[in-house]
This record gives C-alpha cells, structure tokens and sequence, in this order.
C-alpha cells in the first residue's frame, strides 16, 4: 500500500475528496467521493449547512476506509470570508450566514466613521469587498451584539471543520487575510485595528501558518470512521491551494484561478499597499510560505453556473460553449457589477444590465452565453493591463488553473483578448494545491519548486 493524501475540497456549489498518492514521481489523483453544497434560506438569511457539511466530511473519509486507502493526512480548504462564532461549550453563536446575504449593506459607511477605506488598505492591504468578515462582523455588532459578548473564539469557515477533526484551534493565514484583518506587515491579526473596530481580541487566537500540523482525528471522529491520521492546516483559502498549483516558477507569473470566482494576479514576496494598487482594485491576500497573492476578484464562471440551472433544457457546459461560440453578439457587460452578485434571475440581470448600457440584448442561451464569456475574457485583458501597469513587467503567458480551464471558447477568447498565450491546467489545482502542503509539510517535497515541478510533469496542459 502506497502512502496517500487526502484533500477536502468544499466549494460554493460542491465538495470532493480526493486522494493523493505518489508514483514514480508523478502525483496521481483519485476522486473517492463528491457532495453538493449550497447556501439555504434560513431565518431570512442565505446561510450555510455545516452540520450537513461537517457530516459529509466524514462520509469521504469512511469512504477512504472502505476502499483500504488511509490517507497519512487531510486538510479541507474552502471559500473565504466566512466563519463562525462559538460560545465557551463550543456552540455555534447564531446561524452560518454567507458571503452572498445582504446584512453587509451599510456596513462599509459604518466602518468608515471608525477608519477610511484608505489606510484600511494600506494597513492590510486587502482591497474592500461587502462580503469581507470585517464587514459581516461589523453587521454582527450592529444587529446581534449579544453574540460578539458571549463568543469565546472565531474561526474562518476551514479552520472551524479542522477543529472539529482534530479538536484542536487555529487560524490559517491564508483564510484570515481575506477577513480585511490581519495586518500586510506581520502576516498576523492587526490588533490594534480589531481595538478601533470594538471586535473583542480574545476570539482571535494568532496566526498559524500553511503546513502546520493541527494534530490528530479526535477520538470520536476516529471511532466513527474506521482510522486515525493527521489533520494539516493547509492553504486554507481555496485560491491560495490553486496559486500553489500553478505549473511556473518566478514571480513573473499571471495566474487565472478560475472557478465560481476567477482571481487573477501574481505572487510576491513583499505587498503593494499603496493608493494606486487600492484605486485598481487589487488586493493582497496571503499564500504559501508568507507569499502575497497579489490579484484582483472577478465575478468569474458564477455567472454562467446561474444561467444554466436557469435553463429549461438540460445543456453541459461544453454545449453552452459551442452555442456561444456560435454567436456574433457585440454586447459586453461589466462582470463585477453588483447586480450579478446573488440576483434571482442572472439571465434577466445580463438582459437588463445591456438594455440599460444600450446594447444589444441577449435572447438565446447562445447570446447570453457568448455575452458572458467575452466579458470574461475583456475584463481579464483589462485586469492584466493594469497587473503590469502596477508591477511594471510584462507577462508573456497567462496560466489559467481551476475548472475554468476546462472551459476551451473561454481560454480561446482570453487568449484573443490578452494577445497573451494562454496555459490551462492542471483542473484539480485547488485539491492539488491542498495535498502539496500535506506532502511539503512532511518532508516529501523540499520546497515549492520541486511542488511544481512534479506538478508540471504529472497533469495535462493545453495552450492556446
């Protein structure tokens, strides 16, 4: 028996587990089980099941047992922004509420009486969102400040599924520097800005870095499964697990993590806190190694996944994209305008957003399609000129990772928008990236360019 590695990949619509192993110096993946996820109405908030999500959790892994295939190690790695709160029994402090509700309306005028937008940025170098935790937090003080009085602690959403493997609390770096709170400087919680904001510090336990080992299943969890492992605090954030994925070395690298969201950017190893990285939207979020992820968010594939549970006739995406590529419709739209965010039809959103921009409106699957992946691939040329306006280099290849990079009419028109060539591989960074952290941090790889090495070598890349 070989040794394997497990990665718990929940996204917004789905979750995996996939297992690892090492052959011939080729990193083999196999897909052991796979659950849908979704945000729910409850209470009148969209909010999160992580009783049924922590259940399903431990469903892949007894699905490990049955297979005999024990992974020495998981770690799970999620969406960002989001958390919850435990009392002092460990009990969560009212519902899971998501990064797509509306409580956050208002809330960034409430945090800017406290501290401008400006030396918020140039503190954590992290570019506002509405979804952002310091924002959700901030609702939370607002409408519910009984919960912030009785909380004992905070965990990001991937730390609160490790401390119910192992037992044990941490605070992954990648997943807390999409809060807006951890200071670019020290890579750990800005304390004095929690001081400012009035969120009580005893919740925030500091800052554990990718690759630390959380410690083992917790008894029950070991008795209901069938075995024991390490758990492993990987790249936590989904995106940082992808970044790591990315088949190239250097710093003169354009990634496109392109899933529900696509972020694009580099990595650095210092960040660019300054005004005119906030005035071009970028960010900077925390990698592997205390790297930068220095990019830009994107609506991204959310728009087309919409569209299509909107159809009447059942279409792969694959269809989609050949219907699309069909057609000649000019009609662009802004992809990270708030009214894509969580609207009730995308469909009617793109056909109100060209009518009210005068421009042609988008009847058929094939033009709202073709509307959607060319404003894709415009606003990906458009975050790239800005990328080497700000880093001042040119980037000859855009290497595109994530399920988006199964998306071919997409790579093609990025690459006719870009002018750039485009790499688009491997699929399955984000659980890639997840299990080279289990596989760095137990002395399997020496450092993350042995990482992509074998990563280059083990998975398809397609170029256009």
């Amino acid at each position: 028996m070989g040794n394997y590695y497990l990665a718990v990949d929940i996204g917004a619509s789905s979750g995996r587990h996939i297992l690892a192993e090492l052959k011939n110096g080729r990193m083999e993946l196999e897909e052991v089980y796979r659950f849908q996820n979704g945000m729910q109405e409850r209470n009148g908030a969209l909010c999160w099941d992580h009783e049924y999500l922590f259940r399903e959790i431990k469903n892949g892994l007894k699905k490990c047992k049955e297979l005999g295939k024990i992974p020495q190690s998981v770690s799970v790695d999620t969406w960002g922004v989001d958390f919850v709160l435990l009392d002092q029994e460990d009990r969560v402090l009212g519902d899971t509420v998501g990064y797509r509700d509306s409580r956050t309306q208002g809330m960034t005028e409430k945090v800017e009486t406290i501290i401008s937008q400006e030396e918020l940025y140039q503190r954590t170098g992290v570019h506002w969102q509405l979804y952002n935790t310091i924002y959700q937090l901030e609702a939370i003080k607002e409408t519910h400040p009984e919960y912030l009085e009785a909380a004992e602690s905070i965990l990001m959403t991937p730390d609160y599924f490790h401390f119910l493997l192992s037992g044990e609390k941490h605070m992954e770096y990648t997943i807390a520097s999409t809060s807006q709170l951890v200071s670019a400087a020290s890579g750990d919680w800005d304390w004095e800005l929690l001081d400012l904001l009035g969120f009580p510090k005893k919740i925030f336990r500091p800052v554990s870095m990718p690759g630390t080992v959380a410690g083992h299943l917790r008894k029950e969890v070991q008795e209901e499964v069938g075995f024991d492992c390490k758990v492993v605090l990987p790249a936590s954030h989904d995106t940082g697990s992808a970044v790591l994925a990315v088949p190239a070395k250097g710093e003169d690298v354009v990634y496109i993590s392109s899933g529900t969201w696509s972020l694009m950017g580099v990595e650095r190893k210092e960040p660019d806190c300054s005004l005119e990285s906030m005035e071009s939207d970028f960010t900077n979020e925390g990698g592997y190694d205390h790297r930068y992820r220095y990019l830009r968010n994107i609506m991204g594939l959310w728009m087309i996944q919409s569209v299509k549970k909107e159809l009447t006739e059942d279409l792969s995406f694959g269809e989609i994209c050949a219907l699309a590529a069909k057609e000649s419709i000019a009609s662009i739209v802004d992809c990270n305008d708030e009214s894509f965010m969580a609207p009730k039809s995308m469909t009617k959103a793109v056909q109100d957003y060209c009518s009210r921009t005068g421009q042609q409106v988008p009847r058929t699957t094939g033009e709202l399609a073709a509307v959607i992946y060319n404003s894709l691939a415009k606003c990906y040329a458009d975050t790239l000129a800005h990328l080497e306006e700000n880093t001042g280099k040119h980037y000859d290849t855009v290497y595109v990772v994530g399920g988006g990079s199964k998306a071919g009419y997409l790579n093609e028109l990025t690459a006719k928008y870009t002018g750039r060539r485009v790499s688009a591989g491997p699929t399955e960074a984000t659980a890639i990236g997840n299990l080279a952290v289990q596989m760095l941090s137990d002395g399997t790889f020496a450092d993350v360019d042995a990482v992509r090495d074998c990563i280059r070598q083990s998975f398809e890349i397609k170029e256009w």
